[in-house]
């Protein structure tokens, strides 16, 4: 199961869960009578409670079981991840690259380029990936010899 899904199932349990224990605090309905009152079964409704449903549970019962509680079904459906008037996620802009890195990147994906240059290439940067980092004092006394 996915991250997503997981947290999915997460959110709609809480929501179902507190949903169950309002109705018991105020109204002080019981399983059974969340069960009739909002035509979905016992069964299902503990499964939702557990998270354990391979496929999303189906709109209607989670309208019926909203409306039933008296609750607004846009709550449910956010918690499922099916809320279509929220924005968009989008995904986080990458940072801005460096000119030479693009200027590598460019040349790697050049068919005009030989495969010897593109290995070059590659073997040049791995080791700079890899390489122990330098310690700061270092680069500084290299600014000031100059």
């Amino acid at each position: 199961m996915t991250e997503t899904a997981n947290a999915r199932k997460i959110a709609f349990a809480t929501f179902v869960r507190r949903a169950l224990d309002d109705a018991r605090a105020m109204r002080a309905w019981s399983g059974t009578e969340v069960s009739r009152r909002t035509g979905v079964s016992r069964q299902t409704i503990n499964r939702w409670v557990r998270g354990d449903w391979a496929s999303d549970p189906e709109a209607e019962r989670v309208v019926a079981f909203c409306e039933g509680l008296g609750l607004n079904p846009a709550a449910a459906f956010t918690a499922l991840g099916w809320d279509r008037a929220a924005p968009p996620r989008s995904a986080p802009t990458p940072p801005p690259m460096d000119p030479d890195v693009e200027a590598l990147l460019r040349r790697l994906v050049d068919p005009n380029v030989s495969d010897a240059e593109k290995f070059h290439i590659r073997e040049t940067i791995r080791y700079l990936a890899y390489r122990p980092t330098l310690p700061v004092d270092v680069g500084k006394r290299g600014r000031q010899a100059g």
